[in-house]
């Protein structure tokens, strides 16, 4: 089952991004200045996967990605995948255990694992 995983970017706003079983980034969503709006979105994400569409793009280097789109309004973009398969399999992934995934929290930079 995947997880959501909380975090600050370099400028101090908030991101998600879905992994997969195996650890690997399925999507990152849009940026938030507060991580009560990022928390929200993904409980909005979860009631409502069923209606969530993703479109699918083809970079000019070749490789294949998706734009999640919730409500009519843009909600993350997924990383780049080398085949069609793999980018189907990754919306897969999402559909099946998206609704049933943990939320972790690694917002508050402090270190887990000390010396």
């Amino acid at each position: 089952m995947g997880a959501f995983v909380i975090s600050k970017r370099y400028n101090d706003e908030y991101k998600f991004v879905f992994t997969s079983r195996k650890g690997k980034v399925v999507f990152t969503s849009l940026s938030y200045e507060l991580k009560f709006e990022c928390e929200e979105d993904i409980e909005k994400f979860k009631a409502t996967i069923e209606s969530a569409d993703f479109l699918k793009f083809k970079s000019s280097g070749g490789k294949f990605y998706f734009k999640l789109i919730l409500g009519g309004n843009h909600f993350a973009t997924s990383r780049k995948y080398t085949t069609a398969l793999r980018l189907q399999k990754g919306i897969d992934e999402i559909v099946r255990y998206g609704s049933m995934s943990e939320t972790l929290d690694f917002s508050a930079s402090d270190f887990v694992f000390i010396d």
